[in-house]
């Protein structure tokens, strides 16, 4: 599934307070991963924004198929390659002040790595819900997808800049 388009131009949209009602009217804790379940709950909680879509990013390798797996990589020297799902979060923002100021300090988050974390758009999720905008921590050579093999090394490297990332979005409220 393709995840990266530039950001766009945030938009009127006369309905943002109902259809931010009806998304978070059937929203549930069940649906989040578990790391971060209070980091979206607070989002939702600002009338500016509601989330869409979330993942912590999971990291699948040899003796852990589990495809959401939650635990750090281990410290070893026997997992050579890791299957990556990315980290990400989707965000519908509203067209005010508050809206755009959120908008451009989500953007600034991309200053912890910018060769690891993307602020941008998906087509599929702007055509569900105009004014979506995603923050994602993937490698950028693999940006336009939601999954990546890595190297062992590189996956460590992309674990610790996740955490970064988060921290930094709890800061942020």
């Amino acid at each position: 599934m393709e995840t990266f388009t530039e950001p766009k131009e945030l938009l009127e949209n006369p309905r943002y307070q109902d259809q931010r009602k009806k998304s978070l009217a059937g929203f549930s804790d069940d649906i989040i991963d578990a790391p971060i379940i209070g980091l979206i709950n607070a989002f939702n909680k600002l009338p500016y924004c509601f989330t869409m879509q979330s993942c912590y990013g999971h990291f699948i390798y040899n003796g852990q198929n589990d495809s959401h797996n939650l635990a750090p990589l281990p410290i070893t020297d026997t997992i050579a390659r890791v299957k990556y799902r990315i980290a990400y979060i989707c965000f519908c923002i509203e067209n005010s002040d508050l809206g755009r100021r959120l908008l451009e300090a989500l953007n600034e988050i991309t200053a912890i790595d910018p060769e690891n974390i993307q602020f941008c758009c998906a087509e599929w999720f702007w055509k569900r819900q105009v004014n979506s905008y995603a923050l994602q921590v993937e490698p950028d050579r693999f940006k336009h997808k939601d999954t990546a093999i890595l190297d062992y090394g590189e996956a460590l490297q992309i674990e610790n800049i996740r955490h970064k990332f988060f921290v930094k979005l709890q800061e942020l409220l």
